[in-house]
């Protein structure tokens, strides 16, 4: 009999839906602020390069920084989740937001600028690969796919959060730098509104029970069994507690050195390490981080452009939804092979679009016809990355990985996420002026068809699997 079978019987019919949706909702509000913090810098771009006399490559740097931080942030949670455990490390990423949110909002110079980003980089990295690790040693095999997936609906509402927030912030000034209030630009504003939901944050993670899976790790199974039964009741929470004990190595907690098995690096830890680099060079960050000023670059104003990443975040939304409502039921492979082509063909058509482009009075102006399906490919592009990358990436990195590696996964795969990120960032404004829009969404294109086979070739299906069960 599998650990399924054991886990699928009627006991498990007792599961506390309502208390572990609760748990996940808590956890995901990490994943509202990875998304918002991420986002809001999309409105503040022109702010920052004006107070701070910056040039495209210290531009670039600025908003690219808080990805540094955003990889040794996720290279340092999983370890110090497997040592202090998830909740606690929530808690330190709630702090570092709210710190992040004030210094961001106060810098006088781009070097505080680019600290306070760092520490918001540390709180994201550490959120995004804490936050799913813990959803899916929280919920039931038959819901961890859709639980975990609200993960990445809290993503993309925080980043609708940050583009309403600073439409309705720059609108209301005049312009993003013009001033606000007490003195300050809306662009400064823009960071400070975060400091809402962080603090909200903070004080839910004093609500929730620490994963039971990292208590089993640390030797206090009597305390994970207690929060099993809250979960699940009393017969399932025995046998979930035996099951996690079995698929953990009993002569030591777990360890970065557990991903090497016969001196070689575990195959599944190569996997997941694919999955976070090709979600990032398909260029999705280019559109949450600079798409303000990539539609102003073909001819929209600011108010538009920043509607434009309202209706973007909204049609997200929509995707992310869709995900939820199928994940646990066609899997996360089919899903992710859906996303790549619908992306590689969006990115196709706006490159055919680009190519039609035309500087006019400094401004790239394209074919009247391929503007609209420069645009609308645009949005169908970020849906269908919301429809697959963007939440199945999280999900299959929360449970493809052993019990025993699954911190230490996730910290190698989120680190190279966010390196992968940071290079993308980094690099578009020096691509935009050099190989121009053309040759930048030419690249992200073929990343895009590079992603088809690499998921048919290397990623195995996880849906209804047990997290007891995973191998590699």
């Amino acid at each position: 009999m599998t650990v399924a079978d054991k886990m699928g019987s009627p006991a498990e019919e007792n599961v506390n839906l309502a208390f572990v949706v609760l748990v996940s909702c808590v956890a995901t509000i990490g994943g509202f602020l990875f998304g918002f913090d991420s986002g809001v810098v999309n409105g503040t771009v022109k702010g920052l390069s004006r107070e701070f006399g910056l040039d495209s490559v210290g531009t670039g740097f600025d908003v690219a920084s808080m990805l540094l931080g955003c990889a040794a942030g996720a290279l340092m949670a999983g370890r110090a989740a497997d040592i202090y455990g998830r909740r606690s490390l929530l808690r330190v990423s709630a702090v570092l937001f709210l710190v992040s949110a004030w210094g961001s909002g106060i810098s006088s110079s781009s070097p505080e600028f680019i600290v306070y980003r760092v520490l918001g980089g540390l709180a994201v990295g550490a959120a995004s690969v804490i936050a799913p690790a813990y959803i899916s040693e929280i919920a039931p095999a038959r819901y961890r796919g859709r639980l975990t997936s609200i993960q990445q609906v809290a993503i993309i509402c925080g980043l609708t959060a940050s583009f309403v927030s600073n439409f309705i912030l720059a609108d209301f000034a005049g312009s993003s730098t013009e001033i606000l209030a007490a003195g300050y630009p809306a662009w400064r504003w823009m960071f400070w509104v975060e400091m809402v939901p962080a603090g909200f944050f903070l004080l839910a993670l004093f609500l929730i029970p620490e994963s039971p899976r990292f208590l089993v790790a640390a030797h206090r199974s009597a305390e994970a069994e207690s929060t099993l039964q809250r979960l699940y009741g009393g017969g399932v929470a025995r046998v979930k507690v035996a099951a996690m004990q079995r698929s953990l190595t009993s002569d030591h907690r777990p360890r970065f050195r557990d991903l090497l098995e016969g001196g070689r690096v575990r195959p599944v830890v190569w996997v997941g390490i694919g999955l976070a680099i090709f979600q990032q060079l398909v260029g999705i960050n280019v559109v949450f981080y600079y798409g303000s000023i990539l539609w102003q670059a073909v001819g929209f104003s600011e108010s538009d452009a920043l509607l434009i990443n309202v209706i973007s975040g909204s049609l997200s939304i929509v995707a992310c939804i869709v995900t939820l409502l199928t994940v646990d039921r066609i899997g996360r492979k089919p899903l992710l092979v859906t996303g790549s082509v619908g992306m590689a063909i969006c990115l196709g058509l706006m490159v055919l679009g680009f190519s039609s482009g035309e500087i006019v009075d400094g401004k790239l102006v394209l074919e009247e016809g391929l503007d609209k399906l420069t645009l609308v490919s645009a949005n169908l592009y970020v849906f269908f990355f919301n429809l697959s990358w963007g939440p199945v990436m999280w999900v299959m990195l929360g449970e493809m990985f052993p019990n025993q590696i699954r911190g230490s996964g996730l910290a190698i795969a989120g680190m190279f996420q966010w390196f992968t990120n940071f290079a993308v960032t980094m690099s578009f404004p020096a691509m935009m002026a050099g190989i121009g829009l053309l040759g930048a969404y030419g690249f992200f294109a073929l990343a895009a068809t590079a992603s088809i086979f690499f998921v048919l070739r290397y990623v195995h299906e996880t849906r209804g699997l047990e997290l007891e069960e995973m191998v590699g």
